[in-house]
């Protein structure tokens, strides 16, 4: 009886000593991001927190300041740091021909120094070498963001865009669908220039019966209901928006089917039309079928202001080369031979779609920062205009948090990529930037970068700084 006692005590000191050994060892993790201000975008909370990461994913998240039992390969002191997903800029576009692919490529420097970590390809005639890039990135041959791409925009025959796939019957686009899907692109990309009304809403119906997302430019002999109403899943730019919220849509929509006016004769009629019971339910029908919109506010600022701001001295021009800046010209120039009225109508229109984007805002509308950055459209700088967007929409009285949400958290959601990006938490991958200053504070300091993790990579201010002198082109 007593030796069995005996056993029993030992059996369980030898418990107690393996369990004790078990819970001392050590856990390697390729990163550790220490003592951080964590701001959670689901609510704003902020909490110091631990980063745990290995193989590109966020192992952990732990608020235990001691950190035992854990070796680091690389440990960053984030003490005073705040830290968010890294940026996603939901609408740029690589294009402008086979002369500026070296320069488009340049531009994958710009966002990354900028703490843009994915950036929404929407469309362009440089799919083959962005396929390219987006591997080469993958395989980290190369530095750059990861890239969502719709591949060719969809248009009618003669589509503005070079590269467009043209559709007009129902043979046409199911052609253009599936040479998407085989690229395989990200979402589609409808444009407005050429394409009828009928095959516009036919596209996003076929489109919607292959689970494919679809986003884009709405032609304007076509109504936004209609368009809601096919499955559209994200509405690029507030024209679009602004014609749904007039009381007199179905009639502007006739005289523009009539050819009695133009799209940007429509302008001024349709934000004299604006009425609030029209726009409210709008409004609610765009939250309840969960379509997104992208404002695109600062373009739409840098654009109506042409005539008055000096863009020659721009610190970002320095990056663009001079094949890109050539493709300037075009809306340059429309600006000179526009009449007083034609400037001063986009003006107002500018100021018009601030309060539209807080009004959407306000009642509950998922909106998507996007820079539409790249060749043709002028002075919006890859990278930079990014920021000068979420500023943007502070501007208009749309919460710092929610500017925030409208980069990764709105953006992985509208791509269905929120199992692996969008939030700092744990399981997704380690797309991460560190700021000195909070944003939640002053929206500005998304500028304020510390230190940008992306594939698997610290980059450093310093880096960061390299990586843009590497990209200066004049």
């Amino acid at each position: 009886m007593i030796l069995s006692n005996v056993m029993k005590a030992l059996t369980f000191s030898l418990l107690i000593a393996l369990t004790s050994c078990k819970e001392k060892q050590t856990v390697t993790y390729d990163v550790v991001i220490k003592n951080g201000n964590l701001i959670d975008l689901d609510n704003g909370s902020i909490s110091i927190s631990n980063i745990l990461i290995n193989n590109n994913r966020i192992t952990k998240i732990s608020t235990d300041t001691s950190l035992t039992n854990i070796v680091a390969k690389t440990t960053i002191d984030a003490t005073g740091k705040f830290i968010v997903p890294g940026f996603w800029d939901n609408h740029t576009h690589f294009r402008g021909g086979d002369s500026l692919i070296a320069a488009n490529k340049n531009f994958l420097k710009l966002f990354i120094a900028n703490g843009i970590t994915t950036v929404r390809d929407a469309g362009g005639d440089l799919t083959s070498s962005v396929l390219e890039w987006r591997k080469a990135i993958a395989n980290n041959e190369l530095v750059g963001p990861t890239i969502f791409t719709s591949g060719p925009k969809i248009d009618g025959p003669g589509g503005t865009w070079a590269g467009s796939l043209e559709v007009d019957t129902d043979e046409t686009i199911t052609k253009a669908l599936d040479s998407l899907q085989s690229i395989p692109s990200d979402f589609v990309k409808i444009y407005d220039s050429r394409i009828s009304g009928k095959d516009y809403l036919k596209v996003i119906r076929e489109a919607e019966k292959r689970n494919l997302i679809t986003s884009g430019h709405m032609p304007f002999t076509v109504e936004l209901d209609a368009t809601i109403d096919a499955g559209i899943d994200a509405v690029e730019h507030l024209y679009y928006i602004m014609k749904g919220c007039s009381n007199n849509e179905k009639e502007i929509t006739q005289k523009l089917i009539d050819k009695e006016i133009g799209f940007w004769d429509a302008m001024p009629l349709l934000q004299s039309s604006y009425a609030y019971t029209t726009a409210n339910a709008t409004f609610n029908k765009l939250k309840a079928n969960n379509v997104f919109v992208v404002p695109t506010l600062h373009i739409g600022a840098v654009l109506s202001y042409l005539d008055e701001v000096d863009h020659s001295k721009d610190n970002y021009l320095k990056y663009m080369s001079d094949g890109i800046q050539q493709t300037y010209k075009g809306r340059i120039d429309r600006v000179k031979n526009a009449t007083d009225k034609q400037v001063a109508d986009r003006k107002a229109l500018d100021q018009f779609f601030g309060k539209l984007a807080l009004k959407l805002n306000e009642n509950g509308v998922s909106l998507l920062a996007g820079s539409d950055s790249g060749a043709y459209n002028s002075y919006t700088y890859p990278g930079i205009s990014l920021h000068e967007e979420m500023e943007a929409m502070v501007a208009t009285g749309i919460s710092p948090l929610d500017a925030l949400k409208s980069s990764a958290y709105n953006g992985a959601m509208f791509l269905k990529q929120d199992a692996d990006y969008g939030t700092i938490s744990e399981g997704k991958i380690a797309d991460i930037v560190l700021l000195n200053s909070n944003p939640l504070e002053d929206i500005k300091s998304t500028k304020d970068i510390f230190m940008v993790i992306s594939n698997g990579n610290q980059h450093s201010k310093t880096d960061l700084d390299n990586l843009l002198t590497s990209a200066i082109a004049n």
